[in-house]
């Protein structure tokens, strides 16, 4: 690479159109020419990728499933020959190559971003006009799917209680999460691979959450290095601030899976508090990927990475689930006596564990000091009969009501509509976290998160002014009536008539 100040070489379509083979090939990216010839035959997609481009422009084929960023920090600096010299790209070697454009793709129109007018209906445009991968990725589920579809029908059973005859035309649904003011109990959580639904993934959903002035909670499996998609917030933020927040943007919170390799973790740790990130969510409910069959069944792109983890799609005898197979990394030791670590290597920053679903580890996190508890099963995603998260809040407000004075508590799952925020509220939640929805929205950028975010808040306002409440500091349980579902509330860690315990066990023959 060139020294600073230095101009690069221009090179020419005609000299970059003779580097087309294995052994001697170059392509274009974002301008800049490039030398494969080294790293084709490693290319963990398959060399098949980069000979459809060999001597052409392979930008739009590059950014479909990587981080711009990704090629300037894997490849060696003498890899670069130089830049394209634009004066001389002719229509012919501007088109892509025949073999990638591939063929026609089988997907529905999606309908107009105007056209939606509820949260259902953004699933439905994105699975006929998802790709066939991007569509079993996100709603695939662990096994039978039970739990995803319970996380979502056990909300049905709760009703409401309205009061009547109560002022209730000025409303407010702004509230704090771990003390920074948002303008709705929501928060975007972390979500992986965001660029098989847009091309600018985490990114846009980032600007669209900065929009709203919601909290945006960025993966370990992001498929953009957290800098970029602070970037992009930070950007949004400047460009047009949020209504009330003038000074400062909506805060990004930073979901940490722990490697097994810690000192990876350590210095992922470390960025995310040099670039100002507000709040670590340490994943406790998948110490290893659950298992989600219609993901299985689609092949992935083997080309696919996460830049933050260095996880690399592929394929194996079991199929192609992204989870399973990007999910190796994963520290399967991880245990309470590790969050001493995790504040060692955060210091100053919120703790918050994500995939709390009994009492008895609420109780647990209340014990070691953590900041916040988000209750969670990973949409229905790993352990399938676990219980509906919606339930679980129910137990903590049977089993250990103390601990909503101790910590802020946060639930996701199943959450499709106002009247669905509104019940967790009134259960204890200080915010509800939507990951599938989001991702649906962004497949319209961040004008669908805009306009998704705007509905559910209409609803949950509409709901507040039907039950007489005009703020969230008076939500409260008895607007709710729970009998229907009371009778699947444990009412402790013991089995109510099964008493037996684990005794260690000799094999007899």
């Amino acid at each position: 690479m060139t020294t600073t100040g230095q101009a690069e070489r221009l090179v020419s379509v005609d000299e970059i159109s003779r580097h087309r083979s294995l052994d001697d090939l170059w392509l274009v990216v974002d301008g800049v020419v490039y030398d494969l010839s080294k790293f084709a035959r490693e290319h963990p997609g398959g060399a098949g990728v980069i000979m459809e481009h060999a001597g052409r422009d392979a930008t739009a084929a590059y950014t479909e499933v990587h981080s711009p960023s990704l090629i300037k920090s894997e490849l060696p600096a003498s890899s670069r020959v130089g830049v394209l010299d634009r004066a001389t790209v002719t229509q012919e070697w501007a088109r892509p190559p025949p073999r990638a454009r591939g063929p026609p793709r089988k997907t529905l129109e999606k309908p107009p971003l105007e056209s939606l007018i509820n949260a259902r209906d953004f699933a439905l445009a994105a699975e006929t006009s998802f790709s066939p991968k991007a569509w079993a990725f996100v709603s695939s589920a662990a096994t039978d799917c039970l739990t995803k579809e319970r996380n979502g029908s056990a909300y049905d059973e709760i009703i409401l209680r309205p009061r009547v005859l109560r002022d209730v035309r000025a409303v407010d649904i702004s509230t704090t999460i771990l003390g920074h003011r948002v303008r709705a109990p929501i928060f975007c959580a972390p979500t992986s691979m965001g660029r098989i639904f847009h091309p600018e993934g985490e990114r846009e959903l980032g600007r669209g959450c900065q929009r709203m002035g919601i909290p945006q909670c960025v993966s370990t499996s992001c498929s953009y290095p957290l800098p970029e998609v602070m970037d992009a917030v930070e950007e949004e933020h400047r460009a047009a601030p949020t209504a009330g927040s003038e000074s400062r943007p909506v805060p990004v919170f930073f979901q940490l899976y722990v490697d097994k390799d810690r000192s990876k973790s350590e210095r992922l740790l470390r960025m995310v508090k040099e670039r100002g990130v507000k709040a670590v969510f340490l994943t406790i409910d998948a110490p290893v990927i659950g298992k989600r069959e219609a993901d299985e069944r689609v092949r992935s792109d083997e080309s696919l990475t996460a830049p933050m983890s260095g996880a690399r799609a592929k394929n194996d005898k079991k199929g192609g689930a992204l989870g399973r197979l990007m999910g190796n990394f994963i520290d399967a030791s991880l245990t309470w006596d590790d969050i001493a670590w995790l504040r060692q290597h955060s210091p100053g920053l919120p703790i918050v564990l994500k995939g709390i679903q009994t009492a008895m580890d609420a109780v647990k996190a209340m014990e070691v000091g953590v900041d916040a508890i988000y209750i969670t099963n990973h949409g229905g995603r790993s352990l399938d009969t676990a219980p509906a998260t919606i339930l679980v809040l129910l137990e903590l407000q049977k089993c250990c009501p103390q601990i909503f004075d101790k910590m802020e508590v946060y639930v996701d799952g199943g959450i499709t509509r106002g009247t669905d925020i509104f019940k967790a509220l009134c259960l204890g939640a200080r915010a509800v976290g939507i990951g599938r929805g989001m991702l649906f929205a962004l497949n319209y950028g961040k004008e669908g998160i805009e306009q998704f975010v705007n509905i559910l808040t209409d609803e949950l306002v509409t709901t507040m002014q039907m039950c007489g409440v005009t703020s969230l500091d008076q939500v409260h349980p008895g607007l709710l009536h729970t009998g229907a579902v009371d009778h699947l509330i444990p009412g402790g860690e013991e089995h109510p008539y099964a008493k037996w315990r684990p005794k260690s066990r000799s094999s007899r023959l």
